[in-house]
C-alpha cells in the first residue's frame, strides 16, 4: 500500500511538472529560477543580517520593495516583447520573426545578479565561496549584458 502511496505521488508531481513545462516551455522555466533565487536572496540576506545582528524590519521591507521593482521590470520586458512581436507580425514588409527576446535576456540577467547577491549572503554568514564561481557568475552576467547591448 506503500508503494502505491508513493507512486501516486510521483506520477502526480510528473504530471504537475510535465503541464507547466507543456503550458510555459523553457520561458517558464526562466520564470520560476528567477522566483526561486529572489526568494533564496531574500532568506539569505535576512539570515547574514540576524547573524551580524544588523536585521531591521525597514531593510526588510526595502528588500521586498526592491523585489517588487524587479517584478515590474521583468512585466515591462514581457509587454515589450508581446508589442514587438505584434508589430513584427502584423506590419507589412517587416521580414522579422520575433518571438522573444528581451524576457529571456532580462530574467537571465536577473538570475545571474541574484546568484552573486546569495554568494555574497552565504559569504556574510561564514560560509567559504570558491573565487572561480563568483568570477564565472560575473563573467557570464557580463556576457548576457555585452550580448543585449548588441541586439
Amino acid at each position: 500500500m506503500d508503494n502505491n502511496i508513493f507512486l501516486m505521488v510521483k506520477a502526480a508531481i510528473v504530471g504537475v511538472f510535465g503541464a507547466f513545462g507543456a503550458a510555459f516551455g523553457w520561458l517558464g522555466w526562466l520564470v520560476l529560477a528567477w522566483v526561486a533565487c529572489m526568494v533564496i536572496d531574500y532568506i539569505s540576506g535576512s539570515s547574514a543580517a540576524m547573524k551580524a545582528g544588523q536585521w531591521s524590519s525597514a531593510q526588510a521591507r526595502s528588500g521586498i520593495w526592491h523585489k517588487g521593482g524587479m517584478i515590474v521590470v521583468v512585466i515591462v520586458a514581457a509587454l515589450a516583447d508581446a508589442v514587438l512581436g505584434m508589430v513584427a507580425a502584423k506590419v507589412p514588409g517587416l521580414p522579422i520573426d520575433y518571438t522573444v527576446l528581451l524576457l529571456p535576456v532580462v530574467l537571465v540577467w536577473y538570475i545571474l545578479t541574484e546568484l552573486g547577491s546569495i554568494l555574497e549572503n552565504a559569504a556574510a554568514m561564514g560560509a567559504p565561496v570558491p573565487d572561480f564561481l563568483i568570477r564565472v557568475l560575473a563573467s557570464a552576467k557580463e556576457t548576457v549584458e555585452d550580448a543585449a547591448g548588441e541586439a
